[in-house]
């Protein structure tokens, strides 16, 4: 079949009606087809991906994995379709619901505060707002917006950089007090690190003094986002590095001291918001949104 006259919008409605009719002869009856037509068109679905999709083999219909990814990917893009058409026939206004995943420091110091003005500027759009440092899959999640921290890996994804800012490493005064203050990297060594509880890009602490090197973090603590790493250092809890603007009002109020400022290589950690698609196929809710972040958000 040439590639011109794959109807994916037409395949992907049935598809959907199959898996939630529960059969292809229910699906039939709902899009006025033939069961035999639901089923030949089915299997031209699977032969084109390369894929099976539902098991035929008992008499109630099963999904396969990729039946139940596919399932999932279809019933967003169905969604997002009807999105778009609702946009186009109201002139393109920004409405609907808008679903966003951030790192948990970003959501806490940067967007929540920042979200009472564009509701108030996007009325009709609702917000689903989902706060986490682990690195989730815009398609399984069903997120139309990712705000991610650190360098970005390979991905089909668009991403846009809303910002970065320099690394420090900080201690409360009452740690200093209690365990002293380190003049050099290797005294890290007698000192508590704190470490995140899930995979970093680095697996230790970059220094320079003429040359690079590294220090294992080593500690008693765990924190599973930046957050809860700066409010257990905050707490006395240990040492631990963070974005400067994450901490930076605790810097001023005398809440937490850098350390070992000497030794800063200057590297930074870049923030970006990364979505799927790009340009004039976007919804106008994500453009909008994405539009707002780039005006309002100030990292450095």
């Amino acid at each position: 079949m040439a590639r011109s006259d794959i109807n994916r919008s037409g395949e992907i409605e049935v598809f959907v009606h199959v898996v939630e009719a529960g059969s292809f002869s229910a699906a039939a009856r709902a899009l006025r087809m033939t069961p035999s037509a639901v089923s030949k068109l089915i299997a031209r679905l699977e032969a084109r991906l390369g894929a099976r999709l539902v098991s035929r083999s008992t008499r109630k219909l099963q999904l396969t994995p990729e039946g139940s990814a596919f399932y999932e990917s279809g019933l967003r893009i169905l969604a997002d379709m009807a999105a778009a058409e609702r946009e186009a026939a109201a002139g393109a206004a920004p409405r609907g619901r808008l679903r966003v995943n951030t790192y948990v420091p970003f959501g806490v110091h940067r967007l929540i505060p920042l979200l009472p003005r564009f509701l108030e500027r996007y009325p009709e759009i609702s917000v689903d707002l989902v706060l986490t440092d682990s690195v989730i899959d815009l398609m399984a999640e069903r997120a139309d917006v990712a705000i991610r921290a650190g360098q970005l890996g390979e991905s089909r994804l668009v991403a846009r950089k809303l910002g970065q800012s320099r690394m420090v490493v900080v201690a409360a005064p009452s740690y200093l007090g209690a365990r002293g203050t380190p003049r050099l990297p290797a005294e890290l060594d007698r000192h508590n690190r704190l470490a995140f509880g899930f995979a970093r890009y680095s697996d230790g602490w970059p220094f320079a003094d003429g040359t690079s090197f590294t220090v294992p973090v080593s500690g008693n603590a765990m924190a599973s986002d930046g957050e809860a790493m700066r409010l257990m250092t905050i707490a006395g809890a240990g040492i631990a590095r963070l974005a400067r603007w994450h901490v930076q009002p605790d810097i001023a109020a005398g809440r937490l001291v850098p350390v070992l400022e000497d030794f800063n290589p200057g590297d930074v950690e870049p923030t970006h918001a990364v979505y799927v698609g790009h340009g004039k196929h976007l919804p106008a809710r994500v453009r909008a949104f994405l539009d707002f972040l780039g005006e309002s958000v100030r990292l450095t």
